[in-house]
């Protein structure tokens, strides 16, 4: 293993892990059968959850992994649910792919001799009458994390580092291990991300993450969504073309990912660039083009 390559890692147990694998790219490391039942266990679970006949994806209820999304797009799916632009044809195999991941990872985990503590259900209280349940990945030196898997362009930029994550954070990530953290009373830990594209992996330690400030915010999200009034997270941005603005008004990207754009956004429309003179110029989200309305 590289000089660098050691310097890069950010959590003790990556060297191990790292080590346990050269020796099963080698052939001098194996695989124990009980740890190879206990994968196949999880994702017999996990293939029970994504495709059983309880599996109630419709049903709208605050819970850790989406109390940390937007609260514009939390109305939608308690209110106007049927609005949603439908999930693609991939979305549930997108999700076995996650739970795959993770069990995979976890019996690295174990067989490369670190310790961890299991997934569990737990909840937060925030008010008397409110508690948000959710089930952590793992805990390891007193800590909690999450396991991720993530495209090729994800795992490059999006968790480059805790701030990269913060700074476009549309599925509640941050909010979703601060939650774990404020149930078990431990330390937010960070996130173990594994490229779906070719299996590489890291630790991103969750460095700037403040569980005060963080709590704030699930109570705040909580507050408005019982509260039941709409209001808009964001505002449209200004499209820019080499630098130079354009007069053009387009959506910035967490709400270009959303579910339920055209129902917020009245005005939308998605065209090719405009100002591009590409062959195959890219989509864009215009909300105004030109200081004129789109119609």
């Amino acid at each position: 293993m590289t000089a660098r390559k050691c310097s890069n890692m950010k959590h003790r147990a990556e060297l191990q892990l790292h080590r346990f694998l050269e020796k099963a790219t080698d052939g001098e490391a194996i695989m124990s059968s009980k740890n190879i039942n206990k994968i196949c266990k999880d994702i017999k679970e996990a293939l029970h959850r994504q495709f059983g006949s309880k599996n109630k994806r419709k049903e709208f209820r605050i819970r850790m992994s989406n109390v940390g999304r937007p609260t514009c797009q939390l109305w939608f799916e308690k209110n106007q649910p049927e609005k949603a632009l439908p999930l693609p044809n991939n979305f549930v195999m997108n999700m076995m792919l996650g739970d795959i991941v993770e069990a995979v990872f976890k019996g690295l985990l174990r067989q490369a001799g670190i310790a961890f503590e299991d997934s569990k259900k737990v909840s937060v209280p925030l008010t008397i009458d409110t508690s948000i349940e959710g089930t952590y990945d793992i805990i390891m030196d007193d800590a909690v994390d999450d396991i991720k898997s993530a495209s090729d362009w994800s795992y490059r930029n999006k968790f480059e580092s805790f701030d990269t994550l913060a700074k476009e954070d549309a599925f509640g990530y941050i909010p979703q291990l601060a939650g774990y953290a404020l149930a078990l009373n431990k330390k937010a830990g960070g996130w173990w991300v594994v490229n779906k594209s070719n299996g590489s992996f890291k630790y991103v330690p969750a460095e700037g993450l403040d569980l005060k400030e963080e709590y704030d915010k699930l109570y705040n999200n909580v507050d408005v969504v019982e509260s039941n009034e709409f209001e808009r997270c964001f505002k449209p941005v200004e499209e820019t073309f080499r630098g130079k603005p354009t007069g053009n008004k387009i959506l910035g990207s967490t709400c270009s990912f959303c579910r339920y754009k055209y129902s917020c956004w009245k005005d939308l429309q998605e065209l090719p660039s405009i100002m591009s003179q590409a062959k195959e110029p890219k989509i864009v989200s215009y909300i105004e083009i030109a200081k004129e309305k789109i119609a």
